[in-house]
């Protein structure tokens, strides 16, 4: 399980806006038109979080949700600029695939994923996403499968065993 931040004071932390929604209220008076966003926010060194905001302005709800995200964060292992391991994570309809890339492959995820790697500071990933494209249940599954993601070292403490009996089997 990845470790939650505690404090966002010493971090400098990059937001990206992954969607916008307009939203429509109809009422006796006409429409009520408000906008929701969600935003991914990271230091591109393995801390990030997503958030929602809501609001009746597009900034305004850019705003709510980077403050959302900035309550949610998680840090990530990150091994040479790519993901320790395979993972596979599902939220609702959507399932993400990540698997680490080899030294100059890049990042190979589309819209809602690439945004959260990026934020994250994956450098180089190979992922793919089976089922909904929606952008919330994306965003939180690939929050999901980096959540899961643990190091050697991490793996070795938990076992009560040395570095080298991990990976010896």
């Amino acid at each position: 399980m990845a470790n939650i931040v505690k404090s966002t004071n010493d971090l400098e932390l990059k937001d990206r806006l992954v969607a916008i929604n307009r939203v429509t209220k109809v009422t006796k008076g006409g429409r009520a038109f408000s906008f929701s966003a969600i935003v991914v926010v990271g230091n591109e060194e393995g801390i990030v979080g997503w958030g929602l905001g809501k609001a009746g302005e597009v900034t305004a709800a850019i705003a709510k949700g980077v403050e959302a995200a900035k309550k949610n964060l998680i840090r990530v292992p990150l091994l040479n600029g790519s993901i320790p391991h395979e993972q596979i994570a599902r939220y609702d309809g959507a399932e993400v695939y990540l698997q680490p890339a080899s030294h100059g492959t890049g990042v190979k995820a589309g819209g809602a994923m690439r945004a959260v790697l990026e934020s994250v500071g994956v450098t180089d990933v190979l992922a793919k996403s089976k089922g909904s494209s929606n952008p919330h249940n994306l965003v939180k599954a690939t929050m999901a499968a980096l959540s899961e993601m643990r190091d050697a070292a991490t793996v070795a403490q938990n076992r009560g065993v040395s570095l080298d009996k991990v990976f010896k089997g």
